[in-house]
């Protein structure tokens, strides 16, 4: 009689620990998709829907009023990211529901990011507008705070720079194609908002449905209390000198991104003096964007998982968008607006791709994985926030689209200077 085999071992619970097993395709489609919906609702809206929507509210004598008033709404919202990103991060941390740690958040993320664009463009008072944008933002910093979370939690490092390249390349991909519903279209701004709205739902949701999210049971939960909460937002650079240096690199080379695309249709109208054609010129420059920045973050990320390098990359990108910056800055000429676009798209896409593979290289805590990245993704969301209200101010007191360009470049290049001395990843 043979004997009994031995009990199976019960599986270890391993939330916390790397994984090894690399996602297969069907999850790569369905997260890009994902990010696909989320780009469009929230890039769309910052450039196009809400600068008309400011201009036809406030109906300004001097176009600079509504560059200003655009620029305080998009730092207010980038005020809320700065508590969103990281409080919904470590509270995603710490969920324990029967659904996974983050699908909650995903979920609830993306229904206050659709509601609140829904009701911007029913808003008629700046008021109106500058807190409807805020509580977008702030879902908007729900849904992707847990969703990028999901690559430190099921991404293999060897394939996070092919993975974070599919987090980049619908970026330009969703902005092109809300813009181009938009003008195409004819769309009011209600009908911009309301369809953007609709498509951010429709594209999240298979993820959201699709994609198993392990749970973490109670007794496995960190203790939580305001005071920790509160702790966990300073993550020491000193004691986490990586972490540090590549925030600040990112902090950087997105402040500069941001104030060279920011106000790119306000240069198009007033600095290149194409007021009639401007909406047309910005799509135009936004697709030859996109072909760059879709190769470099699918090509370069892959890339630098392949040669196990992410730094060389890092400030490579930097400065081809510095001199991107340059291009624009001393020659206004819609025919080097078009190079300058091109070389953008593959310096940001490049640098889209391959830091933010590097970011979950050096998270300080693998129990923290939502929180420190909700507190990297700040660096990427609140320069686009903040940047409209610095470059009005650059624009109009510190040397015109001339100064504003110049800034951009000089930020981006001490941006990826900032990258060199990370130690613990090549």
């Amino acid at each position: 009689m043979t004997a009994a085999p031995p009990p199976t071992a019960p599986r270890a619970f391993t939330p916390f620990a790397e994984p090894t097993r690399r996602v297969p395709a069907g999850w790569i489609a369905l997260f890009a998709t994902a990010w696909f919906g989320i780009w469009m609702a929230q890039l769309t809206p910052i450039q196009l829907l809400l600068p008309q929507q400011v201009d036809s509210v406030l109906n300004p004598l001097n176009w600079t009023d509504s560059v200003v008033a655009f620029g305080i709404i998009s730092g207010i919202a980038g005020a809320c990211a700065l508590l969103a990103y990281p409080i919904t991060g470590a509270l995603s941390d710490r969920t324990t529901s029967r659904f996974g740690r983050r699908r909650p958040w995903i979920f609830a993320g993306t229904l206050v990011f659709a509601i609140a664009l829904f009701v911007l463009g029913l808003q008629t008072t700046i008021l109106g507008v500058g807190i409807s944008w805020a509580v977008a933002i702030i879902g908007f910093c729900m849904l992707t705070a847990a969703l990028t979370a999901t690559i430190s939690d099921q991404v293999p490092v060897n394939q996070r720079g092919f993975v974070s390249g599919w987090v980049s390349a619908p970026q330009a991909l969703g902005t092109v194609l809300g813009i181009l519903l938009v003008t195409t279209l004819a769309l009011s701004n209600f009908v911009g908002y309301a369809l953007m709205s609709v498509l951010l739902v429709v594209l999240v949701l298979p993820f959201l449905l699709a994609i198993p999210d392990e749970v973490l049971p109670k007794v496995l939960r960190p203790p939580f209390t305001l005071g920790a909460l509160i702790k966990g937002f300073w993550i020491n650079p000193v004691k986490h000198p990586d972490f540090g240096w590549t925030l600040l690199s990112r902090i950087l080379v997105n402040i500069g991104n941001a104030l060279g695309t920011t106000l790119l249709l306000y240069f198009i109208m007033f600095g290149l003096g194409r007021e009639a054609t401007a909406e047309d010129d910005l799509l135009s420059l936004t697709v030859v964007y996109l072909v760059f920045f879709i190769l470099a973050a699918l090509g370069f990320g892959k890339l630098s998982d392949v040669i196990g390098k992410r730094k060389p990359f890092v400030y490579v990108a930097a400065y081809l968008q510095g001199l991107a910056a340059l291009l624009i800055a001393f020659i206004p000429d819609l025919t080097i607006t078009y190079l300058a676009a091109g070389l953008l798209g593959l310096g940001y896409g490049c640098f889209m791709a391959v830091d933010q593979a590097l970011a979950t290289q050096v998270l300080p805590n693998s129990h923290t994985r939502g929180k420190d990245l909700g507190i990297m993704n700040i660096a990427t969301t609140v320069p686009q926030a903040v940047a409209p209200l610095v470059g009005a101010f650059i624009v109009a007191y510190l040397g015109g689209f001339l100064g504003l360009f110049i800034v951009s470049a000089a930020t981006a290049v001490v941006g990826g200077l900032a990258i060199l001395p990370v130690r613990s990843v090549k």
